[in-house]
């Protein structure tokens, strides 16, 4: 693409076709692009690793950095080039547009080409998502125990954690002229098709229950008749791994913390 660039300035320093040049291009640049930046986490993190654990690299880093050549720019500053250059790509095919006149000739074309920019730039968004939820679930399968309960595989393809976090589960006994409340925490990892319901310990996650967020629902409480806390709520799971239903009573941190949940688990429903 720089090539084809090149020719057209040196015909004319005025290059009337750009459009033309990067939908020419296209294909090669999202075939490009795409698992570049998506990678680019690892690539950090092995930079990272070689900085910290070995001193050849930094040597020769170090050494490279100083060469003219690299107008005093560190290794991360051209690692993070070409995903700069397909948004600055964009953004100049933006602006053409704006300084066309109406009604222009090129007009079709530069659109397709903003079109197909966006698209190659959302791709790459996409990928980089796609690889944090990954690791987010590698991360998490490492610390999560099913003992006796079945287990199931968390890393699954289109798997992405919703929302996670410690809530209390309460438990109301009736005494004779009286209720007794009593507590423990359950930790609650909301994925888009799966709940998973454990006891954390020590920093990792013994599973009690799990289902399919398609059989559960949140719902508000009236609390004041059982002298529960206004944040409670209940969570209905129609059916769990094990086949029957079960009801909890939840309570999370705040109000706001509530209406989130329940947010959450409706909308996945």
């Amino acid at each position: 693409m720089l090539l084809d660039l090149e020719s057209r300035l040196e015909e004319s320093v005025l290059i009337s076709d750009l459009s033309a040049v990067v939908l020419r291009h296209r294909d090669a640049l999202g075939r490009v692009y795409i698992p570049y930046v998506t990678n680019q986490m690892y690539q950090e993190a092995l930079c990272q690793r070689l900085w910290q654990g070995n001193g050849r690299f930094v040597a020769a880093l170090r050494k490279l950095e100083q060469d003219p050549v690299c107008q005093r720019q560190s290794l991360k500053s051209f690692l993070v080039l070409p995903f700069q250059r397909i948004t600055r790509l964009r953004i100049l095919l933006e602006n053409i547009r704006k300084l066309s006149p109406p009604g222009s000739e090129t007009s079709p074309s530069l659109q397709e080409a903003i079109a197909a920019v966006h698209q190659i730039a959302g791709r790459c968004e996409d990928g980089v998502l796609r690889m944090k939820q990954t690791e987010e679930l590698v991360r998490l399968e490492a610390r999560v125990d099913f003992g006796r309960v079945k287990a199931v595989p968390l890393i699954t393809r289109g798997r992405w954690l919703v929302r996670e976090g410690e809530l209390q589960e309460v438990t109301v006994q009736e005494c004779p002229g009286t209720a007794s409340i009593t507590r423990r925490a359950v930790y609650l990892h909301l994925f888009n098709d799966l709940l998973l319901l454990s006891h954390r310990e020590e920093g990792r996650f013994r599973v009690l229950d799990y289902a399919n967020p398609c059989r559960v629902r949140a719902e508000s409480l009236q609390v004041a008749p059982l002298g529960l806390p206004g944040e409670a709520f209940l969570l209905h799971i129609a059916r769990s791994h094990t086949g029957t239903p079960t009801a909890l009573i939840l309570q999370p941190p705040s109000s706001a913390d509530k209406e989130q949940w329940i947010t959450a688990v409706s909308l996945l429903k």
